[in-house]
């Protein structure tokens, strides 16, 4: 049972904290038994708290037993984040030895309170790149963290630290962060399905350096997990000025409505990604599961928005760097000694771009927004690969061979990081090494609960299978 409950999603682990039949203290118990047993082969956590994590379990676990009285859906449920996420009484590094390692700790971000608030037994911080600035996770503050399906192979990043976690029991939830992918990246890699929101949905404090680029969302086993904590973190925030103050959507109902009728773009390049760029195991994947939505009843075609010779990477890559470029220069030359020398040469980038550079990607953002918004228009739903490509080797900055400066190996998550929508990655596969393969599902503004909702209907057919490794306890 204890093996079981660490691998048991949210929404069935709640079920049996209600029954009496397992509680919020053995659940932590289990995942610890996890940490001990998969940590040092993975390298997850860049801090763990079992004392602090025992003590809020005991806590929830009173509140099971007087029946009623728990704090929410997820109340007593072991959940793990990212080390970008400020977390009072946590060591939030940022993956950098540049950051102060006393803190202080004072302060929760928004999503860190809320899911307090909700009772949820936080057990620590997972691993990130320094200051997210790469699509894989290893930094010289904690080094590489691994991909569960495949030691050796990178699990993506920035998020790095909480899929690999989640997969394999340390932790039933997780959060993560995503300015270009950082949640679907890994995500895709290590074949969860996770949750990039409408930008401000899940309000994120204090400001990114990629500003509005900057996601937060969930990582998570099943598709109801994330839709239940959804309606935890998804609600408004001061903190985050982009935010809606009358958010209260939630995000299970019509949950099971299915996809018959809707209508789907399934777009194979995106208009723009080069066929020779895409794995074939990928691909055929991918086209796969879009025709599995034909059989669940939508309407299926394959069109691609015209982004009228504008190039989405072209558009982030200036983002990007020009942000790290302040943000670098924002440390004192000892400071910057410590970083990593990628992060050093992209700023080194982004530093020279020029005024011209910078405000035509602005302008150009807004142009891809709007040509999106007319393209979502026609369609409830659009679907993509997440990923040209499945998990590489651990300490590679970059697909292909790549330096990590260009971020436009991840061509179909960023686009929706500039368009600030709504994008979800589910496992659709595995490649011939038997590294899974991400399906995107994409809608318009605010449609969150339809992403979950297309998503699940997919997973009731496809269900997401959990690594091997997760099994060899």
């Amino acid at each position: 049972m204890t093996s079981d409950l660490a691998l048991m999603p949210a929404h069935q682990l709640v079920k049996l904290f209600k029954a009496r039949e397992a509680s919020p203290v053995e659940a932590v118990k289990a995942a610890l038994a996890r940490v001990e047993a998969f940590n040092p082969q993975l390298n997850a956590f860049q801090h763990l708290d079992p004392d602090g994590a025992l003590k809020a379990a005991r806590a929830s676990e009173k509140r099971w037993k007087k029946g009623g009285k728990r704090l929410s859906d997820i109340d007593g449920v072991p959940i793990t984040i990212k080390d970008m996420v400020l977390t009072k009484g946590m060591p939030t590094r940022m993956g950098s030895l540049a950051t102060d390692e006393n803190g202080p700790w004072t302060v929760d971000a928004p999503v860190a309170q809320r899911l307090r608030e909700a009772g949820t037994v936080l057990l620590g911080k997972t691993t990130s790149p320094e200051y997210g600035w790469k699509g894989v996770t290893d930094s010289r503050l904690f080094g590489a963290t691994h991909n569960p399906w495949k030691i050796g192979r990178t699990s993506g990043g920035s998020s790095g630290g909480g899929v690999a976690a989640e997969a394999v029991g340390m932790g039933n939830l997780a959060i993560g962060t995503d300015g270009a992918g950082s949640v679907r990246i890994p995500c895709s890699f290590t074949g969860l399905f996770g949750l990039k929101p409408t930008q401000a949905r899940v309000p994120l404090y204090p400001p990114s350096a990629q500003g509005t680029l900057s996601h937060i969302g969930p990582m998570t086993r099943t598709v109801r997990d994330a839709a239940m904590m959804m309606n935890v973190i998804a609600r408004p925030d001061p903190r985050d000025i982009y935010g809606r103050p009358d958010d209260a959507e939630d995000y299970l109902k019509g949950f099971d409505k299915g996809v018959k009728g809707l209508r789907i773009a399934y777009s194979p390049t995106l208009g723009f990604v080069e066929k020779e760029k895409i794995d074939r195991d990928v691909a055929v994947a991918v086209d796969a599961a879009a025709r599995i939505f034909k059989t669940l009843g939508a309407k299926v075609v394959e069109d691609s928005p015209d982004f009228m010779g504008m190039d989405p990477r072209r558009i982030l890559n200036a983002h990007w760097q020009s942000n790290v470029a302040i943000l670098f220069k924002g440390f004192s030359a000892e400071k910057q000694a410590l970083m990593d020398p990628g992060l050093v040469k992209a700023a080194e980038v982004g530093a020279n771009l020029g005024q011209d550079a910078v405000v035509t990607a602005i302008h150009q953002r807004q142009q891809v927004g709007v040509i999106m918004n007319a393209f979502m228009a026609k369609y409830d739903l659009l679907l993509t690969p997440t990923m040209p490509m499945t998990a590489f080797a651990v300490n590679e900055n970059a697909a292909w061979g790549g330096d990590g400066v260009d971020i436009g190996w991840t061509p179909f998550t960023l686009t929706f990081n500039l368009t600030r929508q709504p994008a979800a990655t589910i496992p659709c596969g595995l490649d011939r090494e038997g590294l899974p393969i991400g399906l995107q599902l994409v809608a318009g503004h605010a449609r969150d609960a339809l992403v979950l909702r297309a998503a699940a209907a997919y997973e009731r057919v496809r269900p997401i299978p959990t690594p091997p490794l997760a099994h060899q306890v």
